[in-house]
């Protein structure tokens, strides 16, 4: 069904974007479209129709973005200078930011995201690029000292490490392939992305446009498809050189398998389950509506989702009737519905995997509160859910030790600082957590305490990629963000002069 017809307010940018009947690769600088046997379905989540179709992409088109990306990371990108490099990151910054509002549309339209999120997402995106643009004129390397006999003088230098395969995930590609992007650019590398089959027409739109400002033929180039066949292809190339990939930990011990091969150099960001602590003298309404956004926000589709909130019990009464009261006040609609605050989940498959959770929490004795319904009527054929609180969960049941990557959120009760540690660190995660509290020493006592790769202390999920984040123990490996995040698309070369 034509999408124009359904939603008039569209831009005509996005609209002719959407109106393609198929979405082909990006190899080479060239769209290739796909056989007609060869495609998947686009469907939009919040309506469960047919938008369009994408190629579904096979080993043999990875292998031929791997060898484009090859040649062009050998050829004249490889003379491009850090201020050139640079410069094309500036540009990117200018179109990115006059095509937004179409980039975000796209983004709402394919993966469900409230159109107010998808724009507000706007500073985040140009200040990324903007981080990496002054990344790449600050690869540095070191003249060293040394114990040789005779003038022999010593250094290091930075080199791009080569070919990067960038799996990109469907909970917000529109920005987290600027994680990926921003560091080739600024690198001097060449990436072949494999975005998430169920959101990719963001990466294929700004890729496009990449190239209006100048981005050299096989720099970055993009295979959609399903993740177990080309992702999995991309993964065990021989030709790249390095793997970025943010999902599942189980599909991340699959490329640390596949990446054996040659030895690539990993950056995963894989699943969490966040503990959020909060004590009794912290401010509760703020703490209430931090605790259920850093759940909520995106129906729950975020990795360092603070799914497990620990409550100091001299609280945990007022807490859920306040935190259900907010759960239950927040808008669910249409992702092109100004006034929506979440939208749907990404899919029909991943709405099953939720209600099955619901289920479960109810089986094992959680208390649901509010939520655990999906939703009717007019969003019935959509992929809708009702915020959901949990009470009385205990840590061990499946609600508070898997991920479930949905607007479900577990309340655990405890009583002391200790028992709060001791309860967030019993999971094999390790990517998020929060702590509210007004006793800084009791703040830092947490912090230093939860093993975990970033904690937020009064608030939830802020990051800047001048600080960056990452994570430990199933949660990965690798930063995001910081000088440490081009680190590991460069590699060190010692060298030395016999002078």
């Amino acid at each position: 069904m034509n999408q124009q017809s359904l939603f008039p307010e569209l831009s005509e940018a996005t609209n002719q974007f959407l109106s393609r009947e198929q979405h082909g690769l990006l190899i080479d600088g060239q769209t290739l479209l796909p056989a007609e046997h060869k495609t998947l379905e686009i469907r939009n989540p919040s309506t469960g129709l047919v938008i369009g179709h994408l190629a579904a992409g096979s080993e043999m088109d990875v292998d031929r973005a791997v060898h484009a990306a090859r040649a062009a990371f050998e050829g004249q990108w490889s003379r491009w200078t850090p201020y050139e490099r640079q410069a094309l990151l500036y540009r990117a910054h200018e179109i990115m930011e006059r095509n937004f509002d179409e980039l975000a549309e796209i983004e709402s339209v394919d993966m469900g995201a409230p159109i107010s999120r998808t724009r507000a997402m706007k500073a985040s995106m140009l200040k990324m690029i903007l981080f990496f643009a002054a990344q790449s004129s600050n690869i540095v390397g070191e003249t060293l000292q040394n114990g040789l006999p005779g003038e022999v003088t010593t250094m290091s230098i930075k080199a791009p490490v080569g070919v990067i395969g960038g799996i990109i995930p469907w909970n917000g590609p529109l920005v987290s392939q600027w994680w990926l992007i921003g560091a080739v650019l600024a690198s001097g590398c060449t990436a072949v992305l494999k975005p998430a089959e169920d959101a990719s027409l963001s990466v294929l739109r700004v890729v496009e446009l990449l190239h209006e400002i100048g981005l050299p033929p096989g720099v970055i180039n993009v295979v959609t498809g399903l993740g177990n066949v080309a992702g999995a292809a991309l993964a065990r190339h021989p030709g790249v050189d390095r793997i970025a990939f943010t999902g599942s930990t189980e599909t991340g011990r699959k490329i640390i398998e596949a990446s054996a091969v040659n030895i690539k150099k990993l950056q995963l960001e894989l699943g969490g389950k966040s503990p959020d602590i909060i004590f009794a003298d912290a401010d509760l309404e703020k703490a209430i509506q931090g605790a259920a956004m850093g759940v909520f926000a995106n129906s729950g589709q975020i990795c360092f989702a603070g799914t497990r909130v620990f409550v100091q019990k001299e609280i945990v009464k007022e807490f859920c009737a306040g935190v259900a009261e907010f759960a239950s006040s927040l808008r669910v609609g249409h992702s092109l519905d100004p006034d929506a605050q979440l939208g749907p989940l990404i899919s029909n498959q991943q709405l099953e995997r939720v209600m099955s959770y619901v289920r479960i929490g109810t089986e094992e004795g959680a208390e649901l509160v509010c939520g655990g319904e999906r939703l009717g009527g007019s969003l019935g054929d959509g992929y809708f859910v009702k915020p959901t609180v949990f009470a009385n969960v205990n840590n061990r049941m499946k609600i508070a030790q898997e991920e479930i990557f949905g607007p479900v959120l577990s309340v655990i009760p405890f009583e002391t600082v200790e028992e709060a540690i001791a309860l967030g660190n019993q999971t094999p995660y390790g990517l998020g957590g929060a702590v509210w509290t007004q006793d800084i020493s009791k703040a830092l006592r947490v912090v230093k305490g939860i093993h975990t790769g970033v904690m937020w202390v009064n608030c939830y999920g802020l990051i800047d990629p001048l600080v960056g984040f990452g994570g430990t123990k199933l949660s990965g490996y690798g930063a995001k963000g910081g000088r440490a995040h081009l680190d590991t698309y460069l590699y060190t070369k010692a060298v030395y002069i016999n002078t």
